[in-house]
């Protein structure tokens, strides 16, 4: 790997036998090397999700992700690795940002470009760095920050951001480094199942206040007029048949919902079904006519399923929670997974069963004024996504709120 990359950027000795590099493709990092280093269970880590968004064409600079990821090395080996990207926009991170772009456009500053760690199109938490446990973790972040802190100002990066960090991470993330400051630190929620060892799903609804089953009971009946059958699919089991309806589905969800076709091409997720099918499936949904009407893709671990994308080809009362609630948190049941993240947003779902959990980003702005008032905001927020959390989590249906 050179020491320049396409941008320009250099790599840099920053002491203690460490040095650190950017490549502006993650194929310039042997798979093996990068899933070792980032191996937290998550799937989305992985090289070969990542290698499938760039090689797809959905993530690049046409798209406004720029791969720059970076490459820490101790001598000669690599010790860790961090996806990152250079934005010419904030779509595809769901820790938004855009009022910060305004208030920097209203003033005539450019907020873009900016570096970002992060998983595109995917607001899952995993670690944005993978290190070696024979390396000092802390002094890994350190370093990373003050080549960060240096690139922002040299390159003219207005921020750099640190996406759905796990807790741990996200502390030393916010540790100051040397003599800059710590990172500012951001605080927002998601909604997520939690399996506490349920037979089936009438084990589960057992766990809820009367009347919040009886609504759960409700909404699942109204399809059954439909004759809907549903149907998990391993990927090393779909046709190319399979991921071509879904596809279809995903583009008139996405266009119906945004406007667009979506984020993701047939490429893409032909190119993952290939690459990591033990951690693909396909839901599919029939009509009487065995015609497939509506699909989701799920994502699994050895402990969490993932929602990701669902798409319908009609229009049904209550399919989408069907297909993406029901189905998810039976299949987390038959197959004793215990965390069902379905996804970004939604407090709609904390009648189904779903509770707040903190999801930690950090953030770092080069413009002091801005840094400033950017920090001051922060902290509001995190008081008032705080409090948030705290009546959503009062309004659980649980009969007995486990701890």
């Amino acid at each position: 790997m050179d020491n320049r990359n396409d941008d320009g950027i250099e790599s840099q000795s920053l002491g203690a036998c460490l040095s650190l590099g950017f490549v502006d493709a993650i194929d310039a990092v042997d798979a093996s090397i990068w899933d070792d280093l980032m191996d937290d269970g998550n799937p989305f880590n992985q090289h070969a999700y990542l290698a499938a968004l760039e090689a797809s064409g959905c993530v690049s600079q046409q798209t406004g992700w720029t791969p720059l990821h970076l490459i820490v090395r101790e001598a000669t080996r690599i010790v860790a690795v961090m996806p990152l990207y250079i934005k010419s926009h904030s779509y595809g991170e769901y820790i938004f940002d855009w009022a910060w772009a305004e208030a920097y456009d209203k003033h005539q500053i450019p907020y873009y470009p900016k570096l970002v760690s992060a998983i595109p199109f995917t607001p899952v938490t995993g670690a944005r760095i993978g290190i070696a446990t024979d390396v000092t973790a802390q002094l890994v972040w350190n370093v990373v920050k003050q080549a960060l802190d240096g690139s922002l100002i040299e390159h003219g990066f207005s921020s750099w951001h640190c996406l759905f960090l796990p807790k741990e991470q996200f502390i030393a993330m916010s540790q100051p480094a040397e003599d800059n400051p710590a990172c500012l630190k951001r605080l927002s929620t998601q909604f997520h199942w939690k399996n506490r060892g349920y037979q089936d799903f009438d084990d589960f609804l057992n766990s809820l206040t009367s009347r919040k089953r009886k609504d759960i009971n409700k909404e699942r009946a109204k399809l059954m007029p439909h004759k809907l059958s549903f149907e998990f699919v391993n990927a090393e089991q779909a046709t190319t048949a399979m991921w071509q309806t879904f596809y279809a589905c995903y583009r008139q969800t996405y266009a119906k919902r945004s406007g667009h076709a979506g984020y993701l091409n047939l490429a893409f997720f032909e190119s993952i079904a290939n690459t990591m099918p033990d951690n693909v499936l396909l839901l599919l949904v029939r009509n009487l006519e065995e015609q497939v009407v509506a699909s989701a893709l799920y994502f699994k671990s050895k402990t969490h399923l993932y929602g990701r994308y669902w798409g319908s080809l009609v229009d049904i009362d209550g399919l989408h929670f069907e297909a993406c609630y029901y189905q998810g948190i039976e299949y987390c049941i038959a197959h004793q997974l215990a965390v069902f993240d379905a996804g970004a947003q939604g407090e709609h779902k904390v009648a189904r069963g779903f509770e707040p959990v903190a999801t930690y980003s950090t953030h770092e702005v080069v413009h002091p004024e801005f840094r400033s008032a950017i920090e001051s905001f922060t902290f509001q927020e995190a008081d008032n996504i705080k409090t948030y959390m705290q009546q959503l989590t009062s309004k659980l249906p649980y009969r007995q709120q486990a701890d």
